[in-house]
């Protein structure tokens, strides 16, 4: 009686989490009875020219519910994604929660919060800095102190405050993520949390937003610039709080004051710019609070490679991508083009036919693995052990274990960690691993150790007898590596691409280990 009452409890326990989660989604409908044409949606998806970007994910609101979702496999609705500075509207929500509670004011300067930098108070416009001006980008740096003060230093507020600033604050735009980070900073200052911790009871747990983790720098403040990973869904819900002036579920979550003042425009990226390229550019329509105002009335959320919270009040719809994209100006113009005019008034009359073409097509996505055009092997790659030199990704030794048409990659990095990886031939086989992959900020002294293990997904091909090419697609973050392994003779070498960077390899040799 007791394992059937124990059974009873646990049954009941799992279909409250699931009606749970199921009412912390978002509210589904069809593109039709929202008044959006299935067809112009699957025409928009199609406008992507997959050489210049590669979609991960796409998302559609309208009236405040999803009338399409797609995921790219091996990309997936449950799994979060690194969303560069898409990380920096969040850390401006942060910071209109902390003006809510009256913990800070834009207006506040920011040494007052730290005084044990004391030292550099004269410096140069460095008293006349506030938060508004970290929220602009108009803290008046002549270049942006990032790389050098990420990679290379442990205290990254003494780095910011010690670069010069040549302009006086608040007078000229310059893109500034350890601006952001500053933000971050403070957050956890007045409250004694991450912003990660900070947001949860206050962003996180209303919207239904489960799971988020955010790098930190050296000394546990997270990066606040770039650095979170959430799913797509949770960006969608982040951008109809936005559109819906911070309410959500008829409850006031964020003021509507803050929404408006953080949305607007307080700053120009480049006055002299003419007409002609305003007209054309959507960054070149004036900066808000960690947010950019677009084209055509909009205002977006904006990460590196293609990570887009794009808000249309006019329209009532936000649009979500998660991607690697080469073309960023390219991305929006296809929103403009084939999106934008799909958006009707009223509803549109049904159309199952087109619905289940688009719904087919978008279940049906995926990056395929790559494939050599006939059938080849090498007896000359008799699992090899190689002992590589010194190299940008950290690995010392790289072995080579054929299992049929399995390839284990044996992986030892120079802190003598080892990682195994398997690669199939022709298809992905995933696994888990804590060895980062490609990433714009992997030299950061930041802790990308927190966020392990890192999900990837592996192939490989052969391109000759002698060479093989390896593809590794880290698939909770934008990008992947191609490893392109050539064994001749006794002599190892191998080309590295980061697919994040087409004009540079990275080369490297190594030494067949007896």
């Amino acid at each position: 009686m007791k394992k059937l009452l124990f059974f009873f409890f646990l049954t009941w326990i799992w279909c409250f989490s699931s009606l749970e989660i199921q009412a912390q989604s978002l509210l589904r409908s069809t593109p039709e009875a929202e008044g959006v044409s299935s067809a112009a949606i699957e025409q928009f998806i199609d406008s992507f020219d997959a050489k210049k970007h590669e979609l991960h994910s796409v998302m559609i609101l309208r009236h405040g519910k999803v009338i399409a979702e797609a995921w790219w496999s091996p990309y997936a609705a449950n799994l979060k994604h690194s969303m560069y500075s898409v990380s920096k509207s969040w850390t401006s929500t942060a910071i209109g929660f902390a003006v809510a509670e009256k913990k800070i004011q834009v207006s506040d300067k920011v040494m007052t919060y730290f005084p044990e930098y004391s030292e550099l108070a004269n410096k140069p416009y460095i008293a006349d800095l506030t938060i508004q001006h970290l929220l602009t980008m108009s803290v008046g740096h002549e270049v942006e102190p990032l790389r050098g003060v990420v990679a290379t230093q442990n205290d990254w507020v003494k780095g910011f405050l010690s670069a010069n600033i040549a302009h006086q604050p608040g007078t000229k735009f310059l893109y500034n993520t350890l601006a952001t980070y500053m933000l971050s900073a403070i957050i956890q200052k007045v409250s004694g949390q991450k912003v990660v911790d900070y947001l949860g009871p206050r962003l996180f747990k209303p919207l239904g937003i489960q799971g988020v983790d955010w790098e930190v720098d050296p000394k546990g403040i997270n990066t606040g610039g770039w650095g979170i990973r959430v799913k797509t869904e949770d960006m969608a819900k982040l951008g109809q709080l936005y559109l819906q002036q911070g309410k959500w579920k008829g409850k006031q979550i964020l003021p509507a004051a803050w929404v408006a003042e953080a949305t607007s425009k307080h700053i120009d990226q480049d006055p002299s710019a003419s007409a002609e390229k305003r007209a054309n550019s959507d960054w070149l329509q004036g900066y808000g609070y960690q947010f950019w105002r677009c084209r055509n009335g909009a205002f977006r959320a904006d990460g590196a490679y293609g990570q887009y919270i794009v808000m249309m009040p006019e329209q009532d719809a936000v649009l979500v991508i998660t991607s690697e994209s080469h073309e960023l100006q390219d991305d929006l113009n296809m929103v403009w083009k084939h999106l934008l005019p799909a958006f009707e008034k009223n509803p549109l009359a049904p159309n199952m036919a087109a619905q289940s073409h688009l719904k087919n097509k978008l279940t049906h996505l995926e990056l395929t693995a790559p494939t050599q055009d006939k059938a080849m092997s090498s007896s000359n790659w008799s699992n090899p052990s190689v002992q590589l030199e010194k190299n940008a990704l950290n690995i010392e030794q790289i072995g080579f274990q054929f299992e049929g048409e399995k390839l284990n990659l044996q992986l030892t990095d120079n802190k003598q960690l080892k990682h195994l990886i398997p690669a199939g031939h022709g298809t992905w086989a995933t696994t888990s691993t804590e060895m980062p992959g490609p990433y714009l900020l992997r030299a950061a002294k930041a802790n990308l150790e927190g966020q392990s293990p890192f999900k990837v997904a592996s192939s490989y091909r052969w391109i000759n007898q002698n060479t093989l090419e390896i593809t590794l697609r880290f698939f909770e973050s934008p990008h992947h590596w191609v490893w392109t392994c050539q064994l001749d003779q006794g002599q190892f070498k191998m080309d590295i691409k980061n697919s994040f960077d087409r004009l540079n390899t990275i080369k490297v040799s190594g030494n067949l280990k007896l």
